[in-house]
C-alpha cells in the first residue's frame, strides 16, 4: 500500500536530510537495532576479562554510547518536529473545512502558554454552558 503525498506528486520530494533522518529513525527504532545494541553490550562485557577491565576498555563503550546518544538526539528531534508540524497542519485543515468550527485555534501551537490556557478555559466554559456531557472536560485533563 502506497501513500501519495503532494510532495511526491509535484516531484519536489523530501530533501536529503529528511530522507536521512527518516531512514536512521526507522533503522534505530527497529527490533534488529535493539538486538544489535544488546549483542554489542554483551560482547563488550565478555571482553572485559581479556582487557583486564581497564580504563581503556571502559572508555571505548562510554565514548561510543555518548557519541551515538548525541547524534540520536538530533535525529529524534528532527523527526518529531516534522511529525508534529504535519499533524498541526492536518488539524488546521480540518478546522478550516469544518462548518461551525471557529478558526481561532488555527496556529495556536505558536501562541504563548497563557493564551493557550485562556483558550482551553473558554472552550471548557462553552462546553459546560451547553451542558454537553459527552464533551465535558475530564478532571486532570
Amino acid at each position: 500500500m502506497s501513500i501519495t503525498t503532494q510532495a511526491s506528486i509535484d516531484g519536489s520530494g523530501p530533501g536529503t536530510f529528511v530522507r536521512f533522518t527518516d531512514a536512521v529513525a526507522r533503522l534505530t527504532g527497529s527490533s534488529f537495532a535493539t538486538l544489535v545494541a544488546a549483542a554489542s553490550m554483551l560482547v563488550w562485557l565478555a571482553s572485559g576479562p581479556l582487557f583486564h577491565f581497564s580504563d581503556t576498555w571502559q572508555l571505548v563503550v562510554n565514548t561510543g554510547t555518548t557519541v551515538l546518544t548525541f547524534l540520536m538526539v538530533f535525529v529524534i528531534q528532527a523527526t518529531q518536529i516534522r511529525d508534529s508540524t504535519a499533524m498541526h497542519v492536518k488539524l488546521d485543515e480540518l478546522i478550516a473545512v469544518t462548518s461551525g468550527a471557529s478558526d481561532r485555534a488555527i496556529g495556536i501551537e505558536r501562541a504563548k502558554e497563557a493564551e493557550i490556557d485562556r483558550m482551553r478555559r473558554e472552550l471548557e466554559d462553552q462546553v459546560a454552558a451547553t451542558g454537553d456531557a459527552d464533551h465535558a472536560p475530564r478532571d486532570g485533563v
